[in-house]
């Protein structure tokens, strides 16, 4: 049986592709496999305000500045220096690239009035001014904004939908690739006629809400004929830089998986890890508030300046003046490095800006600092006035964003225990460290646990979380019949351990001072036996040598007296028959 591939939604096509124009628009390309319908003519639908003018300005000018496609705008609403001032902020210059000859702006004013008077209208004279400009400048794109303007000369949608096709099919047939910008309907449809996305071969979709006080931008490609397309909601940013899409990086999770190991700069932490944690890889760090996350950001970051590598730190509770201040009192000093250039600290209220902005400054931040370690404090807290999906969506692209760059990162999260806001997150951490704070004896420590790592054996113990004046210092805990005990009761614990191994040594030394004693006393006393032992010995000796001589002597005495009286010696046996 034949093996399936099964491509993603933006991958080639297993066909001819669909010619397509680059917009220019980072993201925006990616979700559309490519860019816009080459030749054909996209709708983009919002309120007022979405962003819908900016998008096709941007196609505008990347076409002019980066792919040589001369454009041309046509604004129904506003005046050309009006529309050139607009744009001047985001460093979109149409003056010069009109002289250049890169862009032709027209500004096309139309009276509805005037037309529903006469009772007739046409697009004549549209024509007529878009051919000019076409043919001036070479254009190869073309924007058209806003068309409810024109629309608003009708009654009729089957005029109106005439109109349109007309339009469309005389602007393919010259080869350009157009936008055209619409307001969006009070109704179910798209636009307030709800008929533009039917003449159209791409419809794009620009959203703006507010939720909890809260701005957020959302685009969905809601149609892209002949080609397949991104279709979720994707957050986008209007930020000085422009237009800019975020969709989730990295779909296809193929970014590289590094087998260096970097310290975290709590040399027990490393032995815990195996050797420290996977370059490129993501530790999550959890806790309740006071539980010390913070402070093992800070370790990673001096470690990383420490080997002269660029770190960032991102703060979503604390300024960077005070993080720099509370890391002084464990003995990190930050400042050096911030002044060197090393450690990069950008610092702001999750409620200060949308989701989607959050997202752009952090890929702003890694494109300027080129950081290979960042700490991202307090995450979690992206969450306030979020509905949970959105905060885990978001801390998905963060994240994906910066795996995909290899930059190793460490994220806090508030929560208490295996809290469901950070078991969210959890399965897209590669590591996971749960500090505690647990109350005995009228005093609160800290634990801290492994609760998992990708990839590599860690320690399953548990170890006492210290904030000492020289950093932070993995204790291990004193385990009994008792429990965990840590703190103060662990010190007490420890204490009265030692004394009463103290009392042990020193019961064994007296046993041992006793036992030598008497050992040297019984070594004395065998001394004694045994010389009392050789005087008996040497005593029978002599007593059995006097035995022997008076034995002589009594048989010389016998002899002696026996030749005197001369006796006949008898022998001895005779005498005893």
């Amino acid at each position: 049986m034949k093996s399936t591939l099964f491509a993603g939604l933006t991958d080639g096509a297993v066909g001819p592709d669909l010619e397509k124009a680059r917009t220019g628009i980072p993201g925006l390309d990616q979700i559309t496999g490519g860019g816009l319908p080459q030749g054909r003519v996209t709708l983009v639908a919002g309120s007022a305000g979405a962003g819908k003018t900016l998008l096709g300005l941007n196609f505008l000018v990347a076409g002019a500045r980066e792919y040589a496609e001369p454009g041309v705008l046509m604004s129904f609403e506003e005046s050309e220096t009006k529309v050139a001032l607009n744009v001047r902020s985001l460093g979109f210059d149409l003056d010069e690239l009109q002289r250049d000859g890169l862009l032709a702006v027209l500004a096309f004013r139309v009276e509805p009035s005037e037309y529903i008077a006469a009772g007739e209208f046409d697009f004549e004279p549209l024509f007529a001014i878009l051919d000019d400009a076409i043919q001036r400048v070479g254009a190869k794109r073309v924007v058209l904004d806003t068309i409810e303007v024109l629309f608003g000369a009708f009654g009729d949608d089957s005029i109106v939908r005439a109109e349109l096709n007309r339009l469309a099919r005389w602007l393919e047939d010259r080869g350009v690739t157009v936008i055209v910008t619409g307001e969006r309907g009070d109704n179910n449809g798209l636009t307030r006629h709800g008929i533009e996305e039917y003449v159209t071969d791409c419809v794009i979709v620009l959203d703006h809400r507010v939720s909890a006080e809260i701005c957020t931008r959302r685009l969905r490609v809601v149609k892209y004929r002949g080609s397949a397309h991104g279709t979720n909601e994707y957050p986008f940013l209007i930020s000085a830089r422009g237009f800019t899409v975020l969709p989730i990086t990295s779909v296809a999770l193929d970014y590289a998986a590094s087998e260096e190991r970097i310290p975290t700069g709590i040399p027990r932490l490393d032995h815990m890890l195996g050797g420290g944690i996977f370059r490129g890889s993501t530790l999550m760090v959890s806790g309740t508030a006071g539980t010390g996350k913070t402070s093992l950001g800070a370790h990673l970051v001096n470690s990383a300046c420490l080997r002269g590598e660029r770190a960032l730190m991102i703060l979503l509770e604390e300024s960077p003046e005070q993080v720099m201040r509370n890391m002084r009192s464990l003995g990190l000093d930050l400042r050096p490095w911030f002044e060197a250039g090393l450690l990069r600290i950008w610092a702001a209220r999750p409620s200060a800006y949308g989701l989607e902005t959050h997202l752009a400054v952090l890929a702003r931040l890694i494109e300027e600092e080129t950081p290979s370690v960042a700490v991202l404090d307090g995450i979690a807290s992206l969450a306030h006035g979020t509905m949970n999906a959105e905060m885990t969506s978001i801390v998905a692209r963060q994240l994906d964003l910066l795996k995909s760059q290899g930059i190793t990162s460490l994220i806090t999260a508030l929560g208490q225990g295996e809290a469901v806001s950070t078991v969210s997150i959890s399965s897209m951490v590669d590591t996971w460290l749960l500090l505690r704070n647990v109350e005995a004896n009228g005093e609160r420590n800290r634990l801290l646990f492994v609760l998992k790592s990708r990839g590599t054996a860690h320690s399953n113990q548990v170890r006492e979380f210290v904030l000492t004046d020289h950093g932070v210092e993995l204790v291990d805990v004193y385990i009994g019949a008792a429990g965990v005990l840590a703190g103060s009761a662990r010190v007490t614990q420890q204490a009265a351990e030692r004394d009463a191994e103290l009392r042990v040594a020193e019961e064994l030394g007296h046993r041992q001072r006793e036992l030598r004693r008497s050992v040297i006393e019984r070594e004395a006393h065998l001394v004694a036996v045994q010389d009392q032992l050789d005087a008996e010995r040497t005593e029978i000796e002599r007593i059995d040598l006097r035995e022997g001589h008076q034995v002589a002597d009594t048989e010389a005495d016998r002899s002696a007296m026996a030749t005197r009286r001369w006796a006949d010696v008898a022998p001895h046996n005779e005498g005893q028959q």
